[in-house]
């Protein structure tokens, strides 16, 4: 693996406490998480040098690909020669980080666990590592999301994954989303952050919805609302409810309307 360029400066630390020697000027950036592509690419798109396969936001985006966000192509990243690469502690691989930074390859980690905590978290890294000041969504996001009041008057499970069902639990930025638009999720209290929990149990868990994101797996009217016969079912948009970039502004609406929208799965055929 080849070496980032040199002229590299403190740059701050990064969400981990991690010091992360920026360049004063940036002029390439990789990003290793969704989120973070379409921030950089919106904030600053002629910054971006590098994103992963999943990397699907902006509509359109046209940059070397680097893999996935648990199995990143570590030369492929330092042939691209970035002056920082973006990453998020709950979606990277801490092996992967630190065989960047042995290389050479500055990386700023953000952890993000609040809808508060995002918008604090995306003004220091774009303000740390991409030496760029606080885009006019930034704030947009911040407005949109003031007008929510925490305080639940439903109780969900809230499941990520299927074979075997897995929920989001404690700590979760998508359990605070969901709290500020008045769902409350039951398993805010287990240890685990994404517990495994059998379907029996989900079921009688004391929830009256069910809330089914399109990622990471991708639950449809066909695949999910059927496991969960009592409750009823909300279909979202995964990138509204787990994403913490510039989707932050319509995420409050979106998702309000598809809450709005759920009904309990009709009769099979």
């Amino acid at each position: 693996m080849t070496t980032a360029p040199g002229g590299a400066a403190p740059g701050g630390t990064d969400d981990t406490g991690a010091p992360v020697p920026v360049p004063d000027r940036v002029r390439r950036v990789v990003s290793l998480v969704p989120s973070l592509t379409e921030t950089v690419a919106v904030t600053a798109p002629e910054l971006l040098v590098g994103a992963t396969d999943w990397c699907t936001h902006p509509e359109g985006l046209d940059v070397p690909r680097v893999r996935g966000t648990k199995n990143p192509d570590l030369d492929a990243i330092a042939r691209l020669r970035p002056d920082v690469v973006v990453g998020d502690a709950e979606e990277n691989r801490p092996a992967d980080v630190a065989a960047l930074r042995a290389a050479g390859v500055p990386v700023w980690m953000t952890r993000i666990r609040t809808v508060d905590g995002a918008l604090r978290s995306l003004r220091r890294m774009l303000a740390g590592a991409c030496r760029v000041p606080a885009p006019g969504w930034l704030g947009d996001a911040a407005r949109a999301w003031s007008e929510t009041v925490p305080g639940a008057s439903r109780a969900a499970v809230v499941p990520v994954w299927r074979r075997p069902w897995m929920v989001a639990g404690r700590d979760t930025f998508t359990g605070d989303v969901l709290s500020r638009l008045g769902v409350a999720n039951v398993y805010a209290g287990h240890p685990e952050r994404y517990p495994k929990i059998p379907l029996a149990e989900l079921n009688a868990a004391g929830a009256d919805l069910v809330v089914l994101p399109d990622e990471p797996y991708r639950f449809t009217a066909e695949d999910g609302p059927e496991a969960f016969p009592d409750l009823e079912a909300a279909l979202v948009d995964g990138r509204y409810l787990t994403w913490y970039g510039p989707s932050l502004v319509d995420a409050p609406v979106v998702l309000a309307r598809q809450l709005a929208a759920a009904r309990k799965p009709g009769p099979a055929a």
